[in-house]
């Protein structure tokens, strides 16, 4: 049943918004929630609005043939975008996962409207390369506002399943029996039910103790038995996990549930692991998901060990930050931290793409509060008593008096087909794991800044003559330092270890010179190098950041000389002088 936006409507549009295509203005307002259309013209009118420094790129389409679409950010009178840094950011890949897309909107939106203006975002525009997919599961977006929902609901790619084996697919979903847009809960009133009526709060309920008499019994979501099988919601739409399917340590369902039948059989997803293929410059990836208050880096399993001790500075730098710039939000280690994961989008990114790349888990459930400063927790407590300091107490009266109700149904009579009198009520698919529409705009802008951090510290490099000495008849000592002030290296120490990405070439040549030695030059005072066997004039190296590195050469004869430098991660450089 399709109903959501009447109710969004009822409620003033405050959650998806009334910007249709021919009103959205720039700047973007982020003071309520984009649905898949609306995102899509915003991308749009992004592009029209910059034409000069943005792309817009179809990447593919979806299961149900919804459009994946990319906007790159960069500034082409500084190059083309394949030659600077490459920063990708990407957002609800779980259908569910809605505001992960504004933040993906606001990044852009800041990015164009202060481009020219503010002098920091300027500078990052014109050195890097943006591609930001604001939404990778184009269907699981437009059907959590089209549809009804739970707050979690809607999770997966569309893909069909049989998930109760009668040979019918998806055909017994859930049911917005009462039409409010919203699947909620189902209780009844039965003496020796499970649960009791919170003595607080009668919207609430209780489990009952050993020896006590019950007053409801839990009936799970709203809805029916479509199928006449005898269960409830038991064949919702097929679970293919987005975030389990990508092409690296990917494991079968038996070991990993939603990994689908093979790696990247998401059509959607497919599409965007060949769009970053084209793209070898990326270096710094974002993934942004729902809820919790984590920066996650890899690895996403203990057996696939740690990662070297290089790339470990740059993420504890990077994830430090951002725990500065998001108060209350942690840099925590997947596997460790949280749970194992197989095939999820940052493990192929970092081991195929060959970049860094953190999750952003955004909202914080904590942030609904209703108390005074005395009462608030210290950081790590834990309040294990139920009772009116509680989450769920502080929720719902974080619920009546700052949102003014509009995220709890009150527990409404129903006359079921199956279970007769019951109640419908709970919390609505726009609660709990997204943020009320008046906090999403700090949600957004310090996400963004944490984006807009680790893209000022992406490689830029320095080429410089150190010095030129004539240490013989028309032979020369040429030494070369390459420098680069920001955190992270022109290739990933991962990469190194796998051999998965070709190092950075220093290539040095002149119409009138031989090139006889070279090597990396360790200590400049005592005049210790490694040179190179065999084609001196051409070294391979890794630029590390907040680091340098130095070349000496032995070249004979005159005139012009060239030293060239190309990366795939930073952007290329070039030196001339004469001998």
């Amino acid at each position: 049943m399709k109903k959501s936006f009447i109710l969004l409507y009822t409620l003033g549009l405050i959650f998806s918004g009334s910007i249709s295509a021919q009103d959205m203005e720039i700047p973007l307002r982020f003071d309520h929630y984009y649905d898949y259309d609306q995102l899509v013209d915003a991308m749009q009118a992004l592009h029209e609005a910059y034409p000069t420094i943005t792309t817009l790129d179809l990447v593919g389409h979806s299961e149900e043939d919804r459009a994946v679409y990319a906007l790159t950010i960069s500034n082409p009178r500084t190059g083309d975008h394949l030659s600077k840094p490459g920063v990708y950011v990407d957002g609800n890949i779980h259908g569910n996962e809605v505001q992960a897309g504004e933040v993906c909107l606001y990044l852009a939106n800041r990015l164009l409207t202060l481009y020219g203006t503010n002098e920091q975002i300027t500078s990052l525009v014109d050195k890097n390369s943006f591609y930001i997919i604001p939404s990778v599961n184009v269907d699981g977006r437009y059907h959590f506002f089209e549809d009804a929902n739970t707050s979690s609901s809607n999770r997966s790619i569309r893909r069909p399943k049989d998930d109760d084996r009668d040979g019918l697919f998806d055909e017994d979903k859930y049911d917005d029996l009462d039409g409010d847009g919203n699947i909620c809960e189902m209780r009844k009133k039965d003496p020796n039910g499970t649960h009791r009526t919170d003595p607080f709060d009668s919207r609430l309920m209780v489990g009952v103790k050993p020896g006590e008499k019950g007053e409801w019994i839990l009936l799970g979501r709203e809805g029916i038995d479509n199928d006449g099988d005898g269960r409830i919601n038991e064949d919702n739409e097929g679970y293919v996990d987005p975030n389990r399917n990508w092409g690296y340590n990917w494991a079968p369902n038996y070991v990993q549930r939603g990994a689908g039948y093979y790696p990247l059989s998401g059509t959607g997803l497919k599409a965007i692991a060949n769009y970053l293929l084209e793209r070898p410059n990326v270096i710094m990836v974002w993934a942004f998901h729902n809820s919790g208050g984590m920066f996650l880096r890899g690895p996403s399993t203990k057996d696939e060990g740690e990662f070297p001790s290089g790339d470990l500075a740059v993420y504890d730098y990077l994830g430090e930050n951002s725990e500065k710039i998001t108060p209350g939000y942690r840099y925590l280690l997947v596997w460790k931290d949280l749970y194992s994961t197989y095939g999820d989008f940052t493990g192929f990114t970092t081991n195929i793409i060959g970049s860094y790349g953190f999750v952003g888990e955004l909202f914080q459930s904590q942030s609904e509060t209703y108390s005074s400063n005395k009462d608030q927790k210290k950081p790590g407590e834990r309040i294990r008593e139920q009772g009116p300091g509680d989450s769920n107490h502080q929720r719902l009266k974080f619920n009546d008096h700052v949102v003014q109700g509009e995220l709890y149904k009150a527990w409404t009579p129903y006359e079921h087909p199956v279970y007769g009198e019951i109640e419908i009520g709970g919390w609505t698919k726009m609660s709990s794991r997204l943020p009320h529409p008046f906090m999403l705009q700090d949600l957004v802008h310090r996400n963004a800044s944490a984006v807009i951090f680790s893209a000022a510290q992406t490689p830029e490099i320095k080429l410089e003559l150190m010095e030129k000495e004539e240490i013989g008849k028309n032979l020369y000592q040429v030494r070369i330092r390459l420098l680069n002030d920001h955190a992270i290296p022109t290739l990933t120490y991962q990469s190194l270890k796998n051999k998965s990405h070709r190092q950075d070439i220093l290539k040095i040549s002149g119409p009138a010179i031989q090139v006889h030695a070279g090597g990396r030059l360790w200590d400049a005072h005592m005049d210790k190098a490694d040179y190179k066997e065999h084609k001196a004039q051409i070294q391979f190296m890794q630029l590390p950041g907040f680091g340098k590195v130095e070349y000496q050469f032995l070249i004979s004869g005159k005139g012009n000389v060239t030293v060239e430098y190309s990366s795939l991660k930073a952007r290329d450089q070039k030196l001339e002088f004469n001998l």
